[in-house]
């Protein structure tokens, strides 16, 4: 899964911005319109902004990686943080108001613990255009919502790269989606989860 983590010369960003971001992306649009349809109420927490941030979602990730520094490897580390967030924590669905936040808490839990130098709070309070006092809350929260489940062995690494290309290869516009396949009667979470082995893969969302 090299290439997935690899930095284009061209571009000079690896590919798994640009896929991580268009799966978050379809994520907090199903997300979305499932509460609009249903008006299923949900949970708020530290991470659920008053308005939907005005940056898309890869233009921040793609700020966050030309200014924190860590390395592409975290983004993957972040994905699978955002997904055990989201199994641990099912009424708190990843949507356009709560997905900034859980993304610069992911990437930056991810960089201290992957990454042998790191920046402190203070700078990705910044990077992330929020409070250092927020960033504090944010992280604790988020590390409370993993219960601290933050080892990624190199096999689920290898599970979640696979899984994102895959997902790059058959794109699914939002419009097509019947309600079968959105499972509209429960909360909508990531795409993919995974036992507590992390050994099998379980589609909870197809989109």
């Amino acid at each position: 899964m090299a290439d997935l983590v690899e930095i284009s010369p061209s571009l000079e960003m690896p590919k798994v911005i640009t896929f991580l971001s268009s799966l978050l992306e379809k994520v907090s649009e199903t997300n979305d319109l499932n509460y609009q349809l249903l008006q299923q109420p949900q949970k708020l927490s530290v991470f659920h902004g008053l308005t939907r941030p005005t940056i898309s979602i890869q233009s921040y990730l793609e700020r966050i990686f030309k200014y924190a520094n860590c390395s592409p490897s975290c983004f993957v580390v972040a994905y699978v943080y955002l997904d055990r967030f989201a199994q641990k924590q099912p009424s708190l669905p990843i949507n356009s108001f709560n997905v900034h936040r859980l993304l610069i808490t992911s990437v930056m839990v991810a960089a201290k613990f992957m990454d042998d130098m790191y920046y402190n709070n203070a700078y990705y309070a910044k990077v992330g255009g929020i409070s250092i006092t927020e960033m504090n809350y944010l992280e604790v929260d988020f590390l409370f919502g993993l219960s601290f489940h933050l080892n990624v062995t190199p096999n689920t690494f290898h599970i979640y790269c696979s899984y994102l290309q895959r997902e790059m290869l058959v794109e699914s516009p939002l419009s097509s989606i019947d309600s079968s396949s959105l499972h509209l009667g429960r909360s909508l979470k990531l795409h993919c989860c995974f036992n507590e082995d992390e050994s099998s893969h379980q589609h909870q969302l197809a989109v």
